[in-house]
């Protein structure tokens, strides 16, 4: 079976979350940002199931949410903030640290409307 198979097509697609749950690393860190797609709206029914299992990948997640932390998608940021990055080791957060300043000092306008410094005061407490 091909990484991409693995991707779920829709918001209830059960079968695939069952898939990568038990698909080895080697066809999981391809598709890790199609994965964090499914990150964008945590109300969609198999976005917890995704975040439960792009956790386990952490040492290849930091430059994908990075990618995530430059669009405009205050939303996907917000979800982001709240969960997955909120899940990370110390050790990976703090790699984030200049990304997570930015928008603290310097926040972008999606990213001033979605409050994302209460969340950000809170992650950055963890690595000072």
């Amino acid at each position: 079976m091909e990484s991409s198979e693995l991707i779920p097509r829709t918001k209830m697609d059960y079968e695939r979350v069952e898939l990568l749950k038990n698909a080895s690393k080697e066809k999981i860190v391809p598709i890790l940002p199609e994965l964090l797609e499914w990150l964008q709206d945590m109300n969609w029914p198999i976005a917890q199931d995704i975040e439960d299992i792009i956790a386990n990948y952490e040492e290849y997640l930091i430059p994908h949410i990075r990618a995530v932390l430059k669009t405009k998608d205050g939303s996907w940021k917000y979800f982001l903030l709240h969960g997955l990055i909120n899940r990370l080791s110390n050790e990976k957060l703090l790699e984030l640290k200049p990304d997570l300043l930015r928008i603290k000092f310097s926040p972008t306008n999606d990213e001033q409307l979605e409050e994302l410094t209460r969340q950000i005061d809170e992650l950055l407490s963890r690595v000072d």
